[in-house]
């Protein structure tokens, strides 16, 4: 009954993580020169906003991005980055503009996903606990939780690294192919006209001496 019990609590505490975060996790094609903006609305001073993102293919796996907060001002941004993994803490409520800049592109198509994570504060009275527990296993429970979830957090970042790795390595692979067989093609174009430079100019020679023997 007891671990009945405990497991109860465990899985109402942990329904009760997830009603805290609010998770958008999109991939998107950002075409060349354009602008592409994303929002996400925070409704408590102080939460933990998490934003990744990671260039999957096209041109040099770079792109420019710019987070803003609600009065406009610039809270981070950089230029040609390929990859993000950042948290930072909303200091004020109101709406936050994640944007992508492919401008300095003039053909190049860019596949982005990114990922943005709003993460309350759980105040520790609000954890749901039962009758006859001890704070020491209440704080045991709760630090037990809080490790699982970093853990599954480390596990979906290697995850994610590890993905892009691969596309960008497969991309690698194949531009790598297509420059091997447009460079045969050109050496096999040359080594076709030199052979026949090579048969006109024997030919050449021997006309000229047939006509200086007659």
């Amino acid at each position: 009954m007891i671990r009945l019990r405990l497991r109860l609590a465990l899985l109402g505490f942990i329904a009760y993580l997830f009603s805290l975060t609010s998770a958008t996790a999109l991939t998107y094609k950002l075409v060349a020169n354009e602008k592409a903006c994303f929002f996400t609305q925070v409704d408590q001073q102080g939460a933990k906003i998490a934003f990744y993102f990671a260039v999957q293919s096209g041109g040099s796996f770079d792109v420019d991005y710019t987070v803003t907060g609600p009065n406009g001002k610039i809270i981070m941004e950089n230029s040609k980055e390929r990859q993000l993994d950042s948290v930072f803490t909303a200091k004020e409520t109101g709406e936050y503009t994640f944007c992508f800049n492919n401008e300095m592109s003039t053909f190049a198509e860019k596949m982005v996903d990114f990922e943005i994570a709003v993460e309350n504060e759980t105040p520790s009275a609000l954890l749901p606990s039962k009758q006859g527990t001890s704070p020491e296993q209440t704080s045991a429970l709760e630090e037990s939780i809080m490790k699982v979830s970093r853990d599954l957090s480390t596990i979906n970042r290697n995850q994610k690294y590890f993905r892009t790795r691969e596309n960008r390595n497969f991309s690698t692979v194949k531009s790598t192919e297509s420059r091997i067989f447009n460079f045969s093609v050109v050496e096999s174009g040359w080594m076709v006209c030199m052979a026949g430079l090579q048969v006109f100019i024997v030919r050449f020679f021997f006309q000229g001496a047939r006509k200086g023997y007659v």
